[in-house]
């Protein structure tokens, strides 16, 4: 049977039921304010088949982390640096020269023997939880369309983002916190807003851009306080506000937009009390704040958890805003980068586990590609006269994931000597998202939604489940 909703089917039904009750939906649930309003916290559907992971966290290391410097050793970079190699039908979005050898040492972690290098020594003692895709394939070699296509399925036209499909797949598994939360410090990244939209998928599927940067609460989620009035003066106010929505609504014609605006009201209500405890992570014991270090990285691991432990069905990572990762005057920049996150993530890793939640916890780790194993050359401007970078590279990169359902300690496919293309079971990231849908206990060609005449999916009319990377 297909899980499939239309806008029609959506706006019928309801419009059927509002008219014999009198009053919208989104009104119905302003009525549910302070009744606590169970149905908030439902799933919109149920799983296609028993799922093996019930939340994802995405953490995204924004601008493209280089492969062959982390997680897929090439010993005949150090053999080959500084001559020239001949890939067939490979063209970089730059000029590129050399092979140039990794300024890292790996070595081999776990009882899987897994070669993770010293950036990231921290993630790798969790080696035997982690299950390392190295033939990772995107489209083309450009941050815009690579982010697009990572995150929402399509690299040039307006799509739903992963997390919006994912909530409306699976609804949330809670009523006083967003489905989905997409944490960035410091501001956007790449494409902004665009990386977590709902496009044309209902708007109570966007996700909710918090900046983990700000530690004052009130700053962070603005307007969570209301300065003039507290309970009970603004339960009469939002009864009032309640009224006023429901006749709006009922003149509009029951628009889904507006039904959606009447939603976020609600959930902003209840979030006044909730999402206060959920980001003070002042609230943390000390060891475990020292666990996880310092930095802004570790604010949102730690919030992460703590959002995770509150039933939020999907949230992302960001490193920083812009894209941090995108090393191409010289690849040492790396270490301060990993150096921002690696415990964080070790940490977030061994707390999960602690708490029994990574079974159920999808964890990904990622770029929207990788890097090329030779120099990028340097060129008047910016990098004049600098010979250690890494141009972008969609041909073969890295990904990792752990827990919620996948294969510990294993190494899927493997791109060519050099870590320039994938040449053993490559994994488009369709595929990627067709298998993480499908740990979520959802079939991607059911999961869809019609819109403008045609059925839309996140894979498009493409993806294939990665079956042999699933416990």
């Amino acid at each position: 049977m297909s899980h499939r909703l239309t806008a029609n089917d959506i706006i019928l039904d309801r419009r059927d039921f509002l008219r014999r009750c009198g009053m919208g939906f989104g009104g119905l649930a302003l009525g549910g304010l302070f009744q606590g309003n169970a149905a908030a916290a439902q799933p919109s559907s149920i799983p296609h088949f028993a799922p093996k992971a019930k939340r994802v966290v995405h953490l995204f290391m924004n601008g493209g982390p280089s492969q062959v410097d982390t997680f897929d050793r090439k010993p005949l970079l150090q053999e080959q640096h500084g001559k020239p190699i001949a890939m067939e039908g490979i063209k970089t979005e730059r000029p590129t020269g050399t092979v140039l050898r990794t300024p890292f040492s790996f070595d081999r972690y776990g009882e899987c023997g897994l070669e993770v290098s010293e950036l990231f020594k921290h993630t790798a003692q969790h080696a035997d939880d982690l299950c390392v895709i190295r033939s990772m394939t995107a489209n083309v070699p450009n941050h815009e369309p690579s982010l697009m296509l990572m995150n929402c399925g399509e690299g040039n036209l307006s799509r739903p983002s992963l997390g919006s499909w994912v909530s409306y797949g699976l609804g949330s598994e809670n009523e006083n916190l967003p489905a989905y939360v997409s944490l960035c410090p410091g501001g956007m990244p790449i494409k902004r807003a665009e990386n977590w939209r709902s496009s044309f998928l209902p708007g109570a599927f966007q996700g909710t851009y918090v900046d983990s940067s700000i530690e004052r609460l009130d700053e962070m989620i603005e307007n969570l306080r209301n300065p003039s009035a507290r309970d009970p003066r603004q339960e009469k106010q939002l009864s009032l506000l309640r009224k006023l929505n429901a006749r709006h609504l009922e003149a509009s014609a029951h628009d889904p937009q507006l039904e959606a605006r009447i939603r976020s009201f609600e959930l902003a209500y209840r979030m006044q009390t909730e999402a206060t405890d959920a980001f003070d992570i002042s609230k943390e014991p000390a060891k475990i704040r020292e666990m996880y270090g310092e930095g802004g990285f570790a604010r949102q691991c730690i919030m992460a958890r703590r959002l995770l432990e509150r039933g939020v069905r999907f949230i992302q990572l960001w490193h920083g805003n812009g894209q941090p990762w995108d090393s191409h005057d010289d690849i040492e920049d790396h270490r301060r980068l990993a150096a921002q996150c690696d415990q964080a993530i070790g940490a977030f890793l061994t707390d999960l586990k602690q708490r029994g939640l990574l079974d159920e916890t999808l964890v990904i780790w990622g770029g929207e590609f990788g890097r090329t194993p030779v120099v990028e050359l340097p060129k008047a401007g910016s990098n004049a006269g600098k010979m250690k970078g890494r141009d972008h590279n969609h041909y073969g990169f890295t990904t990792w994931m752990a827990g919620g359902g996948v294969k510990g300690g294993h190494v899927h496919g493997a791109t060519d000597e050099f870590g320039f293309k994938a040449v053993e079971k490559p994994v488009h990231v369709h595929d990627l998202h067709a298998t993480i849908l499908h740990l979520l206990g959802l079939n991607h060609e059911k999961l869809t939604y019609r819109y403008s005449g045609r059925d839309f999916r996140l894979t498009d009319v493409f993806g294939n489940v990665v079956h042999d990377i699933i416990a």
